[in-house]
């Protein structure tokens, strides 16, 4: 399980885990993360964790986030990351193997009743070469004036399997509200949807498919008639219908 090493002057504070998907960090006692210090706002951040992978969000803090001295506004972590609040440090802790981040992770969409963005930049993949078994040979010595047999050849070996054939790229289309009939591919590995405070959702693009997770809200999504559980990732199929903070929207495969 990753986890966040809180420090102040390198002294070390504590060690939190990441044990649920939404966790809040800033001044107020009602957050998950709470640092008492005047620099760090009321919110200050947010972090969500989806399987092996936990990003930063900042929540339009006064003072700003920081990691590994550089500003941002929305973060895919990686082991040994600092997070910067004013005069604390929280390193992220994560030894479990992650899925590569795109370069452009902090374009990431949260799409509002009043905006909606579409970002098409390609996550490029890599495939993983066959491996090549070497035979050895051995020559077995037999005592004079005896035949010796030749050893049984090796059997075959079985042909590599075919490659996994590439995730197809899937897109959403929102079906009602102001942005109804437009479109937004899910090039990303994770892509936030929603309304921040009200109902948020990600649906994480994995080799193996497309998963949709709740992250924030009392109310659950639906998706084609079946409402979400908690901490429990859904799986998306073509066609399915996602009812989210009052919008329905379709995913779908582009083929």
């Amino acid at each position: 399980m990753a986890k966040l090493i809180l420090s102040m002057d390198g002294l070390v504070l504590k060690e939190i885990p990441l044990n649920k998907e939404r966790m809040t960090i800033g001044r107020k006692p009602h957050n998950d993360i709470q640092i008492d210090n005047l620099a760090i706002s009321g919110e200050h951040a947010v972090l969500v964790t989806i399987l092996n992978d936990s990003f930063l969000e900042d929540l339009n803090s006064t003072n700003g986030t920081y990691i590994n001295g550089q500003s941002v506004k929305k973060h895919f972590l990686q082991h040994g990351d600092v997070i910067e609040l004013g005069k604390y440090r929280l390193r992220y802790v994560n030894e479990v193997p992650q899925q590569a981040a795109p370069a452009d992770f902090e374009k990431t969409m949260i799409l509002r009743p009043d905006t909606m963005r579409k970002t098409a930049e390609q996550i490029e993949s890599k495939g993983m070469g066959d491996t090549q078994v070497g035979m050895k040979s051995a020559t077995q010595t037999a005592p004079p004036g005896t035949h010796a047999e030749a050893p049984p050849p090796a059997p075959a070996q079985p042909a590599p399997a075919p490659a996994a054939a590439a995730q197809p790229l899937a897109a959403i289309q929102i079906l009602s509200g102001a942005n109804a009939g437009k479109e937004l591919e899910l090039t990303k590995t994770l892509t936030t949807l929603g309304k921040p405070g009200v109902q948020v959702a990600v649906i994480a693009r994995r080799p193996h498919g497309y998963f949709i997770t709740h992250v924030e809200g009392a109310n659950f999504p639906v998706v084609s008639g079946v409402t979400l559980e908690a901490n429990k990732p859904h799986p998306l199929n073509d066609h399915d219908i996602i009812e989210l903070a009052g919008v329905k929207m379709e995913f779908f495969f582009k083929v």
